[in-house]
């Protein structure tokens, strides 16, 4: 990281700030090791979707423990590719090499590791296919899913409100979720999102913006 272009860019450096002190909570929960993993109705029958699978690596945790079958969506062809190779002999693991998201459509997203968006700009963009959830859950016949994890970098917002939208919210059991505030009325969108998640899930952890979980009501 090079601190003086910090310096010279106050509103970066006041948002790295304001997150690393929204983090420390997490970091003393352990929670990727916690609270991200520990879902006591999981097994081998289970449908776990990982929406914005990056590396694979909370994919591989989870399977460690459960054995389910988990579906991956990684739009970033260099991403995708290493989680096929790092899970080829597993067939209860499918990758897709598409994100999820409100529509289906080809957009361009901007690289940056575990950090890539289509909501930002940087010098690495690629051309990537997003699929509509609605649609890809239909077509695969796919009525229930036991866990759902969402990562992608601002396009939460669009996502959840299709789901809900759609009134599918209620065919998943838990919802874990990272909201990103960079977005325009991210504050508001996420409060209506929680608004409406509230009346068929209850919250059952949160750390602002870094993550939080929902589980369907009985």
């Amino acid at each position: 990281m090079n601190f003086m272009s910090l310096f010279k860019n106050p509103t970066k450096m006041f948002y790295i700030l304001k997150q690393a002190q929204r983090v420390k909570p997490w970091i003393r929960a352990d929670g990727d090791k916690t609270l991200r993993v520990n879902y006591d109705t999981l097994n081998e029958k289970s449908v776990v979707f990982d929406v914005g699978g990056y590396k694979g690596q909370w994919a591989s945790d989870i399977f460690s423990k459960y054995r389910c079958t988990i579906h991956i969506f990684e739009p970033v062809t260099f991403f995708s590719h290493e989680i096929k190779k790092r899970f080829i002999k597993n067939k209860k693991i499918i990758v897709h090499d598409f994100g999820l998201s409100n529509n289906t459509c080809k957009t361009y997203i901007s690289i940056g590791g575990d950090a890539s968006s289509i909501y930002k700009t940087g010098k690495s963009i690629q051309k990537v296919k997003q699929e509509d959830i609605i649609y890809f859950l239909h077509r695969n016949k796919i009525k229930k899913i036991d866990l759902m994890k969402i990562n992608i970098e601002g396009g939460e917002y669009d996502f959840l409100e299709r789901l809900l939208q759609a009134d599918y919210i209620k065919n998943i059991e838990n919802i874990q979720i990272q909201f990103h505030d960079f977005v325009k009325n991210a504050d508001a969108r996420m409060l209506n999102i929680q608004k409406s998640l509230s009346k068929t899930h209850n919250l059952t952890w949160r750390y602002p913006f870094v993550w939080e979980n929902w589980k369907l009501k009985r």
